[in-house]
């Protein structure tokens, strides 16, 4: 499978004449191909995107455009459309980042504040979790587990830990509502899950491209404590940590597994 990932911005530069300039800037994974083309803000539609695409492609278009940035993922998808071209929303998009910042653009994009869990998605409980690295695949891909996300290039041996290194994790208990939280979560697409000091503490859940959520809050000197440890242990890990949605504690049954990591 091809996949290009893709930027279309304007970055703040202009042209002499003073109108904007958009750029669009192409890669592959590796960056072993680069493409690049600009236009006036006046020029800027999906057609004109589409006929970039086709340039840099030379006939060979991609399966996949990952698109990291919301300001231009219409664009890019509808102009992938037109051409048969799946367009992926994803923050992981670590080539292009790492070509945006040589060339001195912003890659952080603007986040709304956290809003919270959908009340008919609570779980009954929760806990703070670790695996050992050299489990995290074999534990879960034995388990029949109706919603299992473990993209490869977080898997540990692809990160280089070490088998013995702690990856930390949050595990919900869903009760009756376990499916239809891990059926959501599928749907928000998690990046991250990231503990947040403050008045209460909680654990705010990146998903999408800019969405986040406030999974829970908390108080407790103990919890917050964990909290901490958890922060801790993910860097540890680089970054690497999961989420676990099932009914009960029995370890029986599992609704959701997601392997998630720092975003840059």
């Amino acid at each position: 499978m091809v996949t290009w990932q893709a930027d279309f911005y304007h970055h703040r530069r202009q042209q002499a004449a003073g109108r904007v300039l958009w750029e669009l800037l192409i890669c592959d994974r590796n960056r072993s191909f680069q493409f690049e083309a600009s236009c006036p803000q006046s020029e800027v539609n999906s057609n004109w995107v589409a006929v970039q695409l086709q340039l840099a492609g030379g006939g060979n278009l991609p399966d996949v455009i990952q698109v990291f940035r919301p300001q231009c993922l219409g664009l890019i998808e509808q102009a992938g459309r037109s051409l048969g071209i799946n367009v992926e929303p994803t923050r992981r998009t670590f080539a292009l980042k790492q070509w945006l910042q040589e060339k001195q653009y912003p890659t952080v994009v603007d986040k709304p504040p956290p809003a919270p869990l959908p009340e008919n998605l609570w779980g009954e409980e929760w806990r703070f979790a670790t695996l050992s690295a050299g489990k995290v695949v074999e534990v879960f891909t034995e388990q029949p587990i109706p919603i299992l996300v473990m993209p490869e290039f977080l898997q540990p041996i692809n990160l280089g830990l070490a088998s013995t290194v702690s990856v930390p994790g949050v595990v919900i208990y869903g009760g009756r509502q376990s499916m239809r939280l891990a059926r959501w979560l599928q749907e928000a697409r998690p990046a991250a899950l990231n503990y947040v000091a403050g008045a209460p503490d909680g654990l705010v859940l990146e998903a999408g491209l800019v969405d986040r959520w406030i999974l829970v809050t908390f108080t407790d000197p103990e919890v917050v404590a964990a909290g901490r440890v958890y922060e801790q242990r993910k860097q540890e890990s680089r970054g690497l940590h999961f989420l676990l949605v099932q009914p009960d504690d029995s370890g029986m049954t599992f609704s959701g597994f997601w392997l998630l990591g720092a975003e840059d």
